[in-house]
């Protein structure tokens, strides 16, 4: 079997070796888009990748005529071409329905707690303070989480972790959630109208695209802060960097944008927290442990053993 290895693998311990188990492996961890386009990438049977350190998509310029398998460590799947897969029938195979390993994988919640304490500690403001020697705590007078009111849009696996954490906490958590029948949930109006920080863990859908946006928070609570470990796509960027600018919303933070596979300069997200405004952006690190890699990454190259097997 040749492997086709285009994310960091080796300062996870154990990995590579594991993959040298299942076959030779070409190892450009620092590749592009221009690099695999000049790779005869049908030499190989299995692409091994993993969207944290991927800026650019698995489409029909990298894969070409490519005919054995994507392997990816991850369970969203928009840094492939879905639609170019299926039309030359290449396998992907993902971490999307592997439940019983997800649910050792709680680091994308953990993240998206860490991501609220700051928003509502204003820890990264106090950073930049006490950097410039300065020692003022009345210019950062933050929120408790106990008795706030938590809205969680999306009651899957890390929704539910979520859930949890804030509840530990004493918090006042509401969901929203069409397609799940385990609690009660509300619908997105009155969540965004209750909550005092909404949390994002949905998939990417036609339905969930843009789904936060001038529009459908409107009626938002005063002081409102938002947190997306999901995927930028979920909400309206501009219409976001618009209502912290004017102040209709109190913060946002994010481990995703829209631009992430493409060129992070042109987010308007990025461009409005570096103009000093309450946002906090993290490199889609949400996933990335080490716990979590060394688990997510030996249970990928496991799948490979089906094929090892044919």
């Amino acid at each position: 079997m040749k492997i086709l290895c285009t994310t960091p693998v080796t300062h996870i311990e154990g990995i590579y070796e594991y993959m040298l188990e299942f076959g030779s492996v070409c190892y450009i961890p620092d590749a592009d888009k221009n690099d695999l386009k000049q790779i005869d990438i049908t030499k190989y049977d299995v692409i091994f990748c993993n969207p944290n350190n991927q800026n650019y998509v698995l489409d029909e310029e990298c894969l070409r005529s490519f005919s054995g398998t994507i392997l990816t460590a991850s369970t969203g799947l928009n840094h492939i071409d879905l639609d170019y897969c299926d039309k030359l029938k290449i396998n992907v195979m993902s971490h999307t329905n592997d439940y019983e390993f997800l649910d050792n994988l709680p680091s994308t919640s953990e993240l998206a707690f860490t991501l609220m304490m700051m928003l509502l500690r204003n820890t990264h403001k106090c950073k930049d303070h006490v950097s410039s020697f300065m020692w003022d705590h009345t210019q950062f007078i933050g929120r408790q989480v106990k008795n706030l009111t938590i809205g969680i849009i999306g009651y899957g696996r890390l929704g539910k972790m979520m859930y949890d954490y804030c509840k530990a906490f004493g918090a006042n958590v509401i969901v929203h959630d069409p397609y799940q029948g385990q609690i009660e949930t509300v619908d997105l109006e009155t969540l965004v109208s209750n909550s005092d920080v909404i949390s994002l863990h949905v998939h990417t859908t036609e339905e969930t695209i843009g789904m936060l946006n001038k529009y459908s928070l409107a009626n938002c609570k005063e002081g409102l802060n938002i947190i997306n470990t999901a995927r930028g796509c979920i909400v309206n960027e501009r219409d976001i960097v618009n209502m912290i600018k004017n102040k209709n919303i109190s913060g946002y933070a994010t481990d995703v944008v829209v631009n992430e596979f493409d060129n992070v300069k042109l987010s308007p997200i990025v461009n409005c927290m570096n103009d000093g405004y309450n946002i906090i952006v993290t490199p889609h690190i949400g996933g990335v442990t080490k716990e979590g890699l060394s688990i997510a990454y030996r249970w990928s190259l496991d799948k490979l053993k089906t094929l090892k097997n044919k």
